[in-house]
């Protein structure tokens, strides 16, 4: 049985005030493109998510890096941690499912 290709990512995008209440926030996701394809893809509109389509602002590479890449398993599991993570810190957090 072959190891489970390595071709996945999670990635963190910033997010200029999604709650309209001045505070920043972050989106996670995962996808099998590179991070900076799926977030264009996000401000193009293709399998957006709204809040990064609409509050987007970059990537944050730092949060996610050296994490990538991993199998897909791998990044559905890491997907979430990731996201509880930034939530455990006190930060409004979108995706991670």
């Amino acid at each position: 049985m072959r190891a489970p290709k390595a071709h996945h990512n999670v990635y963190v995008v910033y997010l200029r005030n999604p709650k309209g209440d001045g505070k920043a926030g972050y989106y996670v996701g995962m996808t099998g493109l590179s991070p900076e394809k799926r977030f264009e893809n996000h401000k193009n509109g293709i399998k957006a998510a709204a809040v990064v389509k609409k509050y987007g602002e970059r990537l944050v590479p730092k949060l996610y890096e050296h994490l990538n890449p991993m199998s897909y398993g791998a990044a559905k599991v890491v997907e979430v941690e990731l996201a509880e993570e930034l939530r455990r810190r006190g930060f409004v957090v979108f995706g991670g499912h």
